[in-house]
């Protein structure tokens, strides 16, 4: 929605943003910035109900002369004060944002909530300084890469100056650079297949490397064979466009302490379901099933730009596209992975899952993890349980599953943990082969996948799966996003990686 945002702690501002509670009016602080009383008139109107992100607007008298610049006061309900938490601050940035969109703003905003804020209890003040500058970054993003002359007018961005206490702007900075790798995430899954091929996909993690130091390797051709990629080589052989493992590293100076954190993406740059093809319009937004991948990426890039954790931390994408050919891998075929598991293909179209088992495969034996966690858009099954409120958590090691649990109250990006038990792994045996790679039975559906993928992790090894089908992209155009791609899972990772 931006053209820039800058953050700074001096100028002469427009616009003033006061906050209040619900049921409730401007504290002492904030009423001594009400110029003529304009503000304290303004919540008297209906309108102004303190709901969290609701914007009222007052507009002060100005004479000539007046040292005073403000012409307008904007005031933003921060909703229950018992309810109020820094991740609320993300919703009232929104807020702020969307009304300046609206208002065509071209001076610069001044944020003085400080006094609302002040009466919070045990308010941490970094954290919400930090997701006010996620929520404008995030509602700033733009992808118009794609528009052409048939617009008949350019769309227009204005550039968002704001102004706040000079010991927020650091953190708010830190916010809006946090967003800018989720939106760098977003931007990836928003571009078409046509133009997001295995081969694209590759060049952008080798670009984004190269700019934030990271090492980088990309697995392809031969490489494939000679690490028994099994998934990797079946799923992607019917497209020209060839598949593909992207490997990357951030190592902190001195090397780091620890053993490595590994982040696994499913990057299926297209499914059209394989020779198992998908029916009606089932294909429409399939260029999404890439955004495992895709917030590796972003998590990638925050952890050598923001996060830079003391840890060192690898990602694994594995790539590929699902189409068809007479190459195509089909329905009764059997694969034999490198860790010796065999699987009978039942369902072309359950087809991350075998690209994904190439990555764990490689991560357990490969980079002695000190744990892995896996990002996928995976099943529909784990929609229709959790709808689009949260993502699938399927954890069972406690200390791994309390950090990633601590990491989504501080994001904001939402997990719920679902069981994993033996009896689910008795669901994918298959009369031929070691695993089925999709049980006919509509059982436990979006169980099914992690239950499939726990037989290419060692036991030893500390595992999450997160399936993020439902989480992943939105349709409605509010709060912080628009409709497209959320980036989620970015900012998860981010936050564990730098709590850590």
């Amino acid at each position: 929605m931006f053209k820039s945002i800058s953050i700074v702690s001096t100028g002469s501002p427009s616009t003033l943003v006061l906050g209040y509670f619900k049921d409730a009016k401007l504290d002492k602080a904030s009423a001594s910035r009400d110029i003529g009383g304009v503000a304290a008139a303004a919540l008297t109107r209906t309108e102004s109900t303190g709901d969290l992100g609701t914007v009222s607007e007052a507009y002060p008298a100005t004479k000539a002369g007046s040292k005073n610049a403000i012409t307008r006061i904007m005031l933003v309900g921060l909703g229950a004060k018992d309810k109020f938490e820094s991740g609320s601050m993300r919703a009232v940035a929104a807020a702020i944002g969307r009304r300046c969109v609206a208002n065509k703003e071209t001076g610069m905003v001044e944020i003085d909530l400080s006094g609302a804020l002040g009466e919070v209890k045990k308010f941490d003040a970094e954290a919400g300084a930090q997701s006010f500058g996620e929520g404008l970054g995030l509602l700033g993003w733009v992808c118009d890469h794609f528009k052409g002359t048939g617009q008949k007018e350019p769309i227009k961005r204005l550039p968002l100056k704001v102004k706040v206490a000079a010991g927020d702007v650091a953190q708010i900075k830190r916010g809006v650079a946090i967003a800018e790798s989720a939106n760098f995430c977003r931007t990836l899954s928003q571009t078409p297949p046509n133009v997001a091929t295995t081969g694209w996909m590759a060049q952008q993690a080798v670009k984004m490397a190269r700019q934030t130091g990271l090492k980088v390797k990309i697995f392809e051709g031969a490489d494939l064979e000679r690490e028994k990629f099994e998934g990797l080589i079946n799923v992607g052989k019917a497209s020209e466009n060839k598949p593909c493992m992207i490997r990357l590293e951030y190592r902190p100076a001195g090397g780091g302490r620890g053993k490595p954190a590994i982040l696994v993406g499913k990057t299926m740059t297209y499914d059209t379901g394989g020779l198992s093809l998908k029916i009606n319009n089932g294909m429409v937004g399939m260029k999404r099933d890439k955004d495992g991948g895709c917030a590796v990426l972003g998590a990638m890039h925050a952890i050598a730009t923001v996060i830079k954790p003391k840890r060192p931390v690898i990602a694994l994408l594995a790539v590929a596209e699902n189409s068809i050919s007479d190459e195509a891998y089909r329905p009764d075929d059997v694969l034999t992975y490198r860790n010796g598991v065999t699987v009978e293909v039942t369902n072309t179209d359950a087809e991350g899952r075998l690209v994904l088992a190439d990555a764990l495969c490689w991560a357990c034996e490969k980079e002695n993890p000190a744990y892995i966690i896996d990002l996928a858009t995976l099943t529909g099954g784990v929609v229709v349980a959790l709808g689009s409120t949260y993502a699938g958590m399927f954890c069972e090691d406690d200390n791994l599953r309390a950090k990633l649990e601590q990491a989504s109250k501080a994001s904001g990006e939402r997990v719920w943990r679902l069981p994993m038990h033996e009896e689910y792994r008795e669901l994918m045996k298959s009369p031929i082969a070691d695993i089925l790679n999709s049980n006919p039975n509509r059982k436990a559906h979006p169980i099914q996948g992690a239950a499939f993928l726990s037989y290419f992790v060692k036991e030893n090894i500390p595992w999450c799966h997160l399936d993020i089908a439902g989480v992943h992209a939105t349709e409605s155009n509010k709060g912080m996003f628009v409709d497209g791609p959320t980036g989620w899972g970015t900012r998860l990772l981010a936050a564990m990686l730098d709590a850590e």
